[in-house]
């Protein structure tokens, strides 16, 4: 594995905050010539990590931009989903029970905000063909230790009101079998069982739907709705903006960046942290008492607060509550202010939330121009741990 610099990883993995910017192909087949080609093309690979003291490994597994191919080809035959820990929503899946069916294989994350921003396209497809012979599979690998966790993975699925089977793949075999690099990833296989077209990152979901249509339409399909889903999700899940100019940013130390408190970034040790006296664009700070581990910062009292100036319509933060399970209370203001109109869905207009269970919180939606904005989350109770900044 390479050893990258802080900068390499910035610019490998910046492209999991933005929708599709720009148009970046990317080569057929999935062996080593596709990846090189996907990282030339500013694609991000995978990394893999593992976060002490558990020596658990998880993968900065970040979204492409990059555009679908635009004629189908023949990858080769679909991997099995050996491997997996556990099934939800069915009994387990193998590519010989699957024979006969189109499949659409969804690799994803609970916690992506890629991820949740195409699962409103998954979830219609899967609803729309179900009947004309389209199988979803949606193979869950996590990013972080808590996704690993069958009852947090069953909650997000209920929330998210994800029906279709889903397979747990927290050691990354099935990943690995399919050569993945990305979330969200979308290999399509004919009813033969052979992979006819891959696509990574968010973006023409279009492309993607016809060759479901043409795949069906090959397989003996007929009277096929022929008009394309179009996104009217809300919320989390709706489409990002185009003015999008921060980069998601890890808290946890192992990938920590553009950390801006006077402080040194301790690890695995409780400090007191105090705020910058200025904060540029894309910086963030700690104040107040934190043990910072390698894939989050824990408060360890209350009034620990966590500032960040950005820019963007929609900012998200990875929050789990205490270890204990208590809810962790918390206030938002927007450059001093209650966010007012501006709150995300998981606080008030009046910047009060709470963290009651480990998952992707939004906490600002512009609704008028983006602009730059100093964010500041103070939260009233000790334990919460935050792990990773997002936007949109």
């Amino acid at each position: 594995m390479m050893n990258l610099s802080k900068s390499e990883i910035w610019i490998r993995r910046a492209l999991c905050l933005v929708a599709i910017a720009g148009v970046l192909a990317i080569a057929p087949g999935r062996g080593g010539d596709s990846i090189a080609s996907a990282y030339l093309a500013g694609a991000a690979p995978a990394e893999e990590h593992f976060i002490d003291p558990f020596t658990m490994q998880i993968q900065d597994v970040l979204a492409a931009s990059t555009a679908p191919r635009s004629l189908l080809t023949d990858d080769g035959p679909m991997p099995d989903f050996n491997g997996g820990v556990a099934w939800l929503n069915s009994a387990p899946v193998d590519s010989r029970s699957l024979r006969g069916k189109v499949v659409l294989v969804n690799f994803w994350t609970y916690t992506c905000i890629n991820s949740l921003r195409a699962l409103p396209y998954v979830k219609g497809w899967a609803t729309k063909y179900q009947k004309a012979g389209l199988v979803v599979i949606g193979v869950h690998t996590p990013e972080f230790s808590f996704e690993k966790q069958q009852s947090n993975v069953e909650a997000a699925l209920g929330d998210l009101r994800v029906t279709y089977p889903v397979v747990m793949d927290n050691n990354y075999r099935i990943w690995q079998d399919f050569n993945n690099q990305y979330w969200p990833a979308f290999y399509i296989a004919n009813a033969k069982g052979r992979i006819r077209y891959e696509h990574f990152g968010e973006g023409d979901y279009g492309a993607s739907e016809r060759v479901i249509q043409e795949l069906l339409k090959e397989n003996g399909a007929s009277d096929l709705d022929l008009n394309l889903l179009s996104d009217t999700a809300r919320g989390i899940e709706a489409p990002p903006s185009d003015d999008d100019g921060s980069p998601e940013s890890y808290i946890g130390y192992h990938l920590a960046e553009r950390f801006s408190s006077p402080e040194r970034l301790d690890h695995d040790k409780q400090r007191i942290y105090s705020l910058p006296a200025v904060l540029r664009l894309n910086h963030w700070g700690l104040s107040g008492s934190w043990n910072v581990n390698a894939e989050s910062a824990v408060s360890q009292a209350p009034s620990g607060r966590i500032v960040f100036r950005f820019h963007s319509r929609d900012l998200h933060l990875v929050m789990a509550p205490a270890k204990d399970g208590k809810p962790v209370h918390f206030k938002v203001t927007l450059d001093g202010v209650v966010p007012g109109t501006d709150s995300g869905t998981d606080s008030t207009p009046e910047g009060t939330g709470e963290v009651r269970e480990p998952r992707l919180y939004q906490l600002i939606r512009q609704k008028g121009p983006v602009k730059d904005r100093t964010f500041d989350l103070q939260f009233l109770d000790p334990g919460v741990q935050a792990l990773d900044f997002t936007f949109g």
